[in-house]
């Protein structure tokens, strides 16, 4: 959609079509932004089905993980390239403070393994340490990029979610979590688990 939005552009300007400097940057500017915004789910719908397990992925201890674990709970799930791994320590942290009860709540860090240059072995090391330190996270693997193509989340990226206990997205963002989007998301929690 983008390289095809910038063809036409470069059509009308050899058309002799003369759009001012501005006007190419606004439009580019719309086009990335309406590409960004397909990365992320639409909120109030449960995405589609999917089970991480064998060659594409699963749990640290090898076993399959479905979203349908997704019910019964407020869920928050990154969706994370490894080296992208850092963008959102304020949030991860933020989260880990709250502390919020595990019979309410559940952490899920799913890592996209295919949007990395880093050996697996590095990889799956590193995660290792991290259980360790986000003791309520459960870390996943995804070997297909499954998500990417399942669910349209960006790929080599950070992207973050939070579901209801019904298994429906109530909050979607790609990239940085801003401190408002921090607040947003534990003003949520504490809302959903409180019903």
């Amino acid at each position: 959609m983008f390289y095809t939005s910038l063809q036409t552009i470069h059509i009308h300007l050899n058309k002799g079509y003369r759009m001012k400097y501005g006007t190419i940057l606004s439009l580019s500017v719309v086009i990335c932004t309406i590409t960004i915004s397909l990365a992320e789910l639409p909120l109030g719908t449960a995405p589609a089905e999917i089970t991480l397990n064998g060659k594409c992925g699963g749990r640290l201890d090898k076993q399959p993980w479905s979203s349908n674990e997704l019910k019964g709970k407020v869920f928050t799930l990154y969706y994370v390239d490894p080296d992208e791994s850092d963008v959102n320590n304020d949030y991860y942290e933020a989260l880990k403070k709250e502390d919020f009860p595990v019979e309410k709540t559940q952490s899920y860090a799913i890592i996209n393994m295919k949007a990395t240059w880093l050996p697996k072995s590095v990889v799956s090391a590193a995660l290792k340490r991290k259980q360790k330190r986000y003791t309520k996270t459960i870390y996943v693997q995804d070997l297909c990029k499954t998500l990417v193509s399942a669910w349209n989340l960006k790929d080599d990226s950070s992207d973050n979610l939070v579901f209801d206990k019904d298994g429906n997205v109530i909050f979607s963002k790609d990239g940085k979590m801003t401190e408002e989007d921090i607040r947003k998301v534990i003003e949520l929690i504490k809302t959903r688990i409180g019903d």
